[in-house]
């Protein structure tokens, strides 16, 4: 059985792989009578696009989105819409050593485990390559969720942080880091830098923030929105972990200062003293700002020789050429925050119909 589809009522399908001549999403079940266009899909593509930098990926892809149904006289007519993202700079001679040997760290060895053969080309499906088609589907789930605003930014790199001290939400667009801390962002310069020259990669954590979220989202147990949250962003191709709220951080607090204390507040619904809990509660939204964190591993295609074997089980050495991202949770910020929205609308729909 394939698992490519995600969400109850909001799905979404993507298709294609890093090298084929083309990827894309199918997303269905989004609500009739938005307005659509190209247009409002491609800034976010855009924010993901490789080759915007020397600190990511160098291969040249533009990223272009075509709407191939779904629409009539820019609106959704809900019924499918079907996404197409064309490939259009692919080395495949780059994976001549892959398809010999196995990344370590990379799924190489897992999808030829489990298929009997693999795409050794950029990795197949297993490729960052494959997010471009999440960021265009949240890009639609959005138009679901207008009272919500999402925000997501690169918290660290190779262990070194932002000082929440510095935290400016101007800068997220302004730097090729998606840093709010510009003091963090000129050390990262020189961090990324230094790796890629050494053939070698970093890991990232992301963090985002969901504000305008009601209270009443999610569901107790199987449909819990954390979990929803945390299963959508560990389906992204390498992340290692998930926090919400604060995470592994809640297990060194005593229970007085984990809770998020009530007041009575001014329009009906509580005011909250602390947000240690995320914004979610049993599985449910509280009104809070939803907040997650977000753990990258570092790219496994590098330059540096690794121990390995091949196919036949003769021990090797692999190192990767052609163009890879050095950090490759640089780009993971909008990534995560198409997640997060797809999740977002596919509950908002899931509590409408039964709440009404």
């Amino acid at each position: 059985m394939s698992f490519n589809t995600f969400g109850r009522v909001f799905r979404f399908t993507t298709w294609g792989e890093s090298h084929g001549p083309a990827l894309g999403a199918v997303v269905d079940g989004c609500p009739p009578g938005l307005a659509l266009t190209e247009e409002d899909i491609q800034p976010f593509l855009d924010k993901r696009r490789p080759g915007t930098s020397r600190f990511t990926t160098q291969r040249q892809e533009p990223d272009r989105v075509r709407i191939l149904s779904g629409t009539f006289e820019g609106r959704t007519t809900g019924t499918p819409i079907s996404l197409m993202i064309e490939n259009v700079d692919q080395r495949s001679k780059d994976y001549s050593e892959v398809a010999k040997a196995y990344r370590p760290g990379h799924a190489d060895y897992a999808y030829d485990a489990k298929y009997g053969f693999r795409d050794y080309r950029g990795g197949g499906r297993s490729s960052a390559r494959e997010t471009a088609a999440r960021v265009a589907a949240g890009a639609v789930a959005r138009l679901a969720i207008p009272e919500v605003r999402i925000r997501a930014w690169v918290e660290a790199i190779g262990g070194d942080s932002i000082d929440p001290a510095n935290f400016d939400a101007a800068q997220i667009d302004a730097n090729p880091f998606f840093c709010p801390d510009p003091a963090a962002a000129a050390r990262w310069e020189g961090i990324v830098d230094a790796a890629r020259k050494a053939g070698s990669s970093l890991g990232a954590v992301i963090a985002c923030e969901a504000e305008g979220v009601p209270p009443g989202w999610g569901a107790p147990l199987y449909a819990k929105l954390d979990s929803e949250l945390a299963a959508a962003c560990m389906s992204i191709n390498a992340v290692k972990g998930v926090e919400i709220g604060d995470g592994f951080a809640a297990a060194e607090l005593p229970g007085e200062q984990n809770a998020d204390a009530m007041r009575p507040g001014n329009d009906g619904r509580p005011r909250f003293l602390a947000n240690h809990a995320g914004g979610i509660a049993g599985g449910i939204s509280t009104g809070q700002p939803i907040r997650l964190r977000v753990a990258f591993k570092p790219t496994s295609s590098i330059l540096t020789p690794v121990e390995t074997i091949t196919r036949e089980g003769d021990a090797a050495e692999i190192m990767t050429r052609g163009r890879h991202d050095p950090c490759v949770g640089i780009r993971g910020a909008p990534v995560v925050e198409a997640m997060v929205a797809l999740v977002l609308a596919d509950q908002k729909l899931l509590h409408r119909a039964q709440c009404g």
